[in-house]
């Protein structure tokens, strides 16, 4: 069953504006299904062969189709030919700000990542050397993955990204380098730059790629070096009024001496559950992990817990999961969404061990039952919920003729 962009009660669809439609319905049929035939074509979406006949030829004059070869060896002449995308259509970039590093992935025009690298930048880097320094390396991987422009960029930062203005704003301690990175793309000429929150970037990725693909709703915890949130509603992510929606790091939670303010998180859950605390706890429970510059602290001790949960391990996740748990059964008595994903580092180095626990406890804590899942995109997330929110940008451009 094939669904078309119907106009407007009362309305008819103009010449074009069928034309439109029925463009974007075969190219998505052709972006999902890989070559197709005409006749292919002419079955899925349902359309009659002259109109399919009319829409290959619009589409490979305007280079978005070509011919990729024949359906089988038995078959030769213009009805076996196969039509698919031309990928180097365009080319785009996912960029993700953290703290300490900036990543890059340049794709084509169906999202496959050509080249992709990371750069760390340590937080006495100057500003303006550090956005030198990040700039280049988008320039670089754009060469290494044989492109020489970029059609759009997303990019991934941490923070509020207000829905109004599109502008970054620090929720407190961000380096300056940040904000001066994302000006310093969005004053590139040659692309147009979507600024994103990083963890709803995050839960763009487990909706379309990972632990999430089954849920039209879902909420994703985010368990990196900070905490944050985000939240897909009947398949939308919802932003919020000032683009704050998720920022959990400032809830107010039990066990904390303090209460966060304005411009800190202090004493909300990111006091219970950010890297520094999950440090700490680790220490509590005599968890030892040997200094690794690859792998964040707290990642490691979570990690080396998992690997003795048997015996040390075992009241140090406990009693970690009692902390996630905390945030999760805030989200669920607001939102009720049914399914709980944890990402970032240490939801990936839990894994479904961790999930199980925290599920565990949730079950005490909240009259709603909600599953809680173990994030699968893993540490590129955001970098690949960038790319395919770049992807889909420059499709919606490409893919509509213009009047269309």
């Amino acid at each position: 069953m094939t669904s078309t962009r119907v106009p407007p009660a009362g309305r008819t669809a103009s010449p074009s504006m069928a034309r439109a439609i029925n463009d974007r319905l075969a190219l998505r049929h052709l972006q999902e299904q890989g070559a197709l035939t005409a006749g292919q074509l002419k079955t899925l979406t349902g359309l009659s062969r002259p109109t399919i006949a009319d829409l290959v030829e619009r589409l490979r004059n305007d280079g978005l189709i070509a011919v990729a070869g024949e359906s089988g060896a038995d078959r030769r002449g213009p009805n076996a030919r196969l039509y698919a995308i031309v990928a180097d259509r365009a080319h785009l970039a996912g960029v993700d700000v953290r703290t300490h590093s900036v990543g890059v992935a340049v794709a084509d025009l169906l999202g496959r990542t050509l080249a992709e690298a990371t750069l760390p930048i340590a937080a006495s880097t100057e500003p303006a050397v550090a956005v030198a320094a990040a700039t280049a390396l988008l320039d670089r991987t754009l060469r290494d993955a044989g492109a020489d422009r970029l059609h759009t960029v997303a990019v991934g930062a941490p923070g509020l990204v207000d829905p109004a203005t599109g502008e970054l704003n620090d929720t407190g301690g961000l380096p300056a380098w940040h904000g001066g990175l994302v000006s310093a793309l969005a004053s590139r000429q040659d692309a147009p730059v979507l600024l994103e929150n990083e963890v709803n970037l995050a839960a763009v990725a487990e909706q379309r790629l990972g632990a999430a693909r089954d849920r039209g709703t879902f909420g994703l915890l985010w368990l990196g070096h900070g905490v944050g949130a985000a939240v897909v509603l009947d398949g939308v992510l919802r932003r919020g009024a000032s683009g704050g929606t998720g920022e959990i790091g400032f809830l107010p939670v039990p066990g904390t001496d303090v209460l966060p303010t304005a411009t800190g998180c202090d004493g909300g859950f990111h006091s219970l559950a950010g890297s520094a605390a999950i440090c700490e706890l680790a220490r509590e429970h005599g968890i030892r992990t040997r200094p690794d510059g690859r792998v964040p602290p707290a990642e490691a001790a979570v990690r080396a817990a998992i690997e003795a949960q048997e015996s040390d391990g075992g009241p140090f996740l406990d009693a970690l999961a009692g902390r996630i748990s905390v945030g999760a059964a805030a989200i669920c008595a607001v939102l009720d969404p049914g399914c709980v994903v944890l990402g970032g580092e240490i939801g990936r180095a839990g894994g479904e061990e961790l999930a199980r626990r925290v599920a565990r406890r949730l079950t005490g804590m909240s009259p709603l039952r909600t599953e809680v899942r173990a994030g699968t995109v893993g540490g590129g997330a955001v970098l690949r919920g960038a790319v395919l929110t770049a992807m889909d940008a420059a499709q919606e451009q490409l893919f509509t003729p213009p009047g269309g």
